[in-house]
């Protein structure tokens, strides 16, 4: 398989083929993330996707699942998109569902029928880092969209029927606006109301935008008990239809796996329990924690 530089993919496609149809970022200007920062964005030629696809059929069913890489590849033209979902179908009929990382920029461009269209060729799931609620979070960390066009990236998903997976970032406004980033965050969660989301905790990463204000004393990271104050918050201040939400990434100091609301007293206890402690013994430890 043709892969230029790091590949990233949601931790629910661990066990996806990982097929790379764009390189880097279109937008690559969030100032927490150096996921793409050493790529230009650049469309995969043709011949080298269709040739992926090909040595993907030559290793036969071992895939149930097809995750489409760089960080937006939904930003590619329909007419390509449609063109690399048809020969999936078509070359490896054993795949059963096809993700894809999308934004409010790229499901912005696409109209609800391009999306069905999308969804009629095989692609079963977006998942969007939205990262916060709140529109100051937004500007800050220079995210490239809204939280009305986050609602509107919903909608429109949800017009096309494809899943709609979230992610947000704990400790991403900083000390200075914890609180109001969890709490505007859980309102658009409830707006939102996705079947699925997840919860990532701030890194640091020297050389993002972020990591410099740090340096410069502009912006600091709330604490670890201060950071699972906002997903307390987030959890018990959203109100969600059916939601799988889940605090499991490498990144977050206490995993969780829940099904919001039926789950919702219980994962409210156990955060109360473990911030009343403030024992860091109850959390990940910084060595076991990644990106």
């Amino acid at each position: 398989m043709d892969y230029v530089g790091r590949i990233f993919r949601p931790p629910s496609e661990a066990r996806s083929l990982l097929l790379q149809v764009s390189v880097g970022c279109s937008h690559n200007r969030c100032g927490y993330c150096d996921m793409y920062r050493d790529k230009r964005f650049t469309i995969k030629p043709w011949d080298v996707i269709e040739r992926d696809i090909q040595e993907a059929r030559a290793l036969g069913p071992r895939f149930e699942k097809l995750f489409l890489c760089d960080g937006d590849a939904l930003i590619l033209p329909t007419k390509r998109l449609l063109q690399i979902l048809e020969a999936v179908a078509r070359e490896l009929p054993w795949i059963q569902r096809v993700g894809v990382y999308g934004d409010t920029r790229s499901v912005g461009r696409k109209s609800v029928e391009e999306l069905k269209a999308l969804r009629e060729a095989g692609l079963g799931i977006v998942y969007h880092g939205f990262e916060s609620g709140d529109d100051e979070v937004l500007e800050l960390i220079d995210k490239g969209g809204t939280r009305a066009e986050c609602i509107a990236t919903a909608e429109k998903l949800t017009a096309a029927g494809i899943s709609h997976s979230v992610m947000i970032l704990l400790g991403v406004g900083g000390e200075e606006l914890s609180e109001q980033h969890a709490r505007n965050t859980a309102s658009l969660l409830t707006e939102m109301d996705p079947p699925y989301a997840g919860a990532l905790t701030t890194t640091l990463v020297p050389g993002t935008p972020l990591f410099e204000a740090a340096q410069r004393g502009e912006f600091r990271l709330p604490g670890k008990f201060r950071m699972l104050q906002e997903l307390r918050t987030i959890v018990a201040e959203s109100n969600l239809t059916a939601c799988r939400f889940s605090s499991n990434h490498a990144s977050n100091y206490l995993p969780i796996k829940s099904e919001l609301p039926r789950d919702k007293a219980e994962v409210v206890r156990i955060l109360d329990a473990v911030i009343a402690r403030g024992d860091e013994g109850l959390l990940k430890p910084e060595a076991f924690r990644g990106l």
